[in-house]
């Protein structure tokens, strides 16, 4: 039993010492990274070894190179520190400028831990010439012009020479970069090696909308004052013409007030002429690149078209329309200026407007109102026809036809000539004046108003009720009728009766009989007189009111605090869980149902869980009598009362 323990440990040691023994090896902490500089500028390549035993040397384009001071030192002189790191004074093209590899020589002979990190490219940067473009094997000079046939396709060169590193170059059409149709090649220059050239072409399909637009190469490299360097070159792309319609109004043109010039802007390479047609005339409309109407008029709606033509072909036409828009004009109304209709009999007016777009239509009859020279506008009808089917009082008047449309957002109205509508008929009572029903106090003097129209205007008029009739004019007793008076509509007025020191034994319904030499109408209204509400009466009822609101509020302060005390007593140790289990067991028994345990303990420091029956209770006698008993005859409120103790609220600590 002895020897396993020992077996384990010697097999423990075995693997320490291999671990260890690999740990100890040299390895890489940091390599070097490629890295540019500007010439007469310091730069330091990193190089840190762990474990390092060996010796640090670096080499440049295969080739060692020395520790030379002022040239090539160590960052740190300390050969134990494992810091390999170079600084290069002073970077030059020609000394500096290749690939660079940190190596250590291994610990021992026998260890092979040598090292050599991964060639660094280290780059002194040399500013290259300003580029240049190429089109068809020869230099465009910047700004001019680099031509070709819509249609076709521009191979373009752009040249960037004796840079290091090579710049990078990029293409744009406008404001807008190529970047799928160009490509670039580096390669170095054939009488300095250590100096690139850059060289990308781009592949550009000629259309005519690049016509004008620039071209530009922008080379990018870091030795460049600011960063980047370009030439620009114009693409002359020659194709038929194309036509494009400028001034089209953009809202609505409204006759004699706006002006429109409609232009028709050529995009061609040579420049085309322009003709103006319009359609269905033989007669040329312009031959100016402009059409002008100023300012313009109905009879210049139509359909415009354009077209261009210059040597290489023809445009398609091109259309505009001019749509003039134009106020409503009322052409005619019907019927005569003046009409006399029946009472009850039908009439119609007729209404016919021009206007651009469609007018739409309303009949307003104008009744005047009680304030002198004022009208209130009532729209009868919506439509140029209206159509009244029983003629009343109510539609004696003017009547106007009013013709509207929208120009730019703006109504546009059109009034016509007033037709006068006279009605003739027997009296006609308004129901509508006052209602059917006038209510007063006892001891107040009441008004009951009435109005009535007439063509010709009444003869005889007379106030009814029970056995007694009172003419506009006279009176009996407290009662008294004023003289029909003219009310503001015309061939309409008013009658009026007043009672003073209004009775109980006054309540009931007033007639009016009026009569002129076409008819007779009757109409009542009823007088209902109240007793008014005594002061006493109202004390009473406020002030038991409030004493209902008080007891209201006292039982529910009571029932609050009966709540905190039952609870209060269980949290101060008057039970216990056992109890609570055991009482709500027998309670869930009588109901036929399960108790579940009480989980949470009363010592622990979460929350305890105790059943709503023994949460809110009342008393003891209600835990050991769990069944309610109602005598028969008990109100709903007894029952509410007997079961509040059940509802259930957050529990409350006191």
């Amino acid at each position: 039993m002895k020897e396993k323990p020992r077996s384990n440990l010697l097999l423990f040691g075995l693997f320490w010492i291999q671990i260890t023994g690999i740990s100890c090896l040299q390895t890489f902490d940091r390599e070097p990274v490629s890295t540019e500089v500007n010439p007469g500028s310091d730069t330091k390549l990193d190089c840190k070894v762990l474990n390092k035993k060996g010796s640090c040397s670096w080499q440049k384009d295969n080739k060692p190179v020395g520790i030379y001071f002022k040239k090539y030192e160590w960052v740190n002189a300390d050969e134990t520190s494992g810091d390999c790191s170079l600084w290069i004074r002073s970077a030059t093209l020609d000394f500096d400028d290749g690939e660079w590899e940190c190596q250590i020589t291994a610990s021992d002979f026998t260890t092979q831990d040598a090292l050599t990190s991964r060639p660094v490219r280290l780059i002194v940067r040399v500013e290259p010439q300003a580029p240049r473009i190429e089109y068809k094997a020869s230099a465009v000079l910047p700004g001019h012009n680099v031509t070709v046939k819509a249609g076709e396709k521009a191979s373009v060169k752009c040249v960037s020479r004796y840079g290091n590193p090579p710049a990078k170059l990029k293409w744009f059409l406008g404001d807008d970069e190529i970047v799928a149709k160009s490509n670039q090649s580096n390669s170095p220059e054939v009488d300095n090696r250590r100096t690139w050239s850059a060289v990308s072409i781009v592949e550009i399909a000629a259309e005519k909308a690049m016509n004008g637009r620039m071209l530009r190469c922008v080379a990018l490299h870091e030795s460049y004052p600011a960063k980047s360097m370009g030439v620009d070159v114009r693409l002359d792309v020659t194709y038929s013409p194309e036509v494009r319609l400028v001034g089209t109004p953009p809202n609505d043109v409204e006759e004699g007030r706006d002006h429109v010039v409609l232009k028709c802007i050529t995009d061609s390479n040579p420049p085309a002429s322009v003709i103006w047609r319009r359609v269905g005339k033989q007669e040329i409309a312009s031959l100016e690149e402009s059409l002008q109407f100023r300012p313009v008029f109905r009879r210049d709606s139509g359909t415009y078209t354009c077209q261009a033509q210059n040597s290489i072909g023809s445009s398609q036409p091109i259309s505009v329309a001019l749509d003039v828009k134009y106020a409503p004009d009322i052409e005619s109304i019907r019927p005569d200026r003046v009409t006399t209709s029946q009472l009850f009999h039908p009439v119609t007016f007729t209404c016919a407007a021009n206007g651009n777009p469609a007018p739409s239509y309303e009949w307003i009859q104008k009744i005047p109102t009680s304030l002198q020279g004022e009208f209130i506008e009532v729209i009868r009808s919506s439509e140029s026809r209206l159509h009244i089917a029983n003629i009343t009082y109510e539609h004696q008047g003017e009547y106007f036809c009013r013709a509207t449309n929208v120009i730019n957002g703006n109504e546009k109205r059109k009034l016509s000539d007033g037709i006068t509508l006279q009605v003739v008929g027997p009296p006609h009572i308004i129901r509508h004046v006052g209602g059917r029903e006038i209510v007063v106090m006892r001891g107040e003097d009441a008004l009951v108003r009435l109005v009535v129209c007439a063509d010709p205007r009444p003869r005889n008029s007379t106030w009814l009720w029970g056995s007694v009739q009172v003419q506009p004019g006279s009176g009996v007793g407290k009662y008294q009728a004023d003289d029909l008076n003219q009310d503001r509509r015309e061939d309409c007025y008013e009658a009026r009766l007043h009672i003073s020191d209004v009775d109980i034994a006054d309540s009931r319904n007033y007639y009016l009989s009026v009569e002129n030499d076409r008819g007779y109408d009757k109409y009542g209204v009823h007088l209902a007189v109240r007793e008014p509400l005594a002061m006493a009466t109202l004390l009473s009822i406020a002030t038991g009111c409030l004493l209902v609101f008080l007891l209201c509020v006292l039982m529910a302060v009571y029932a609050i605090r009966s709540e905190r005390c039952c609870f209060g007593r269980k949290c101060r140790g008057d039970f216990r869980p056992t109890d609570l289990e055991s009482e709500k067991s027998d309670i869930d028994s009588t109901m036929g149902r399960k108790t579940p345990r009480i989980e949470a303990s009363m010592m622990g420091n979460g929350p305890i869980t105790i059943p709503g029956e023994a949460m809110y209770c009342s008393s003891p006698a209600r835990r050991q009598h769990p069944q309610h008993t109602i005598l028969a005859g008990s109100s709903p409120e007894a029952i509410k009362v007997r079961r509040a103790a059940m509802v259930l609220q957050a529990p409350t600590m006191v």
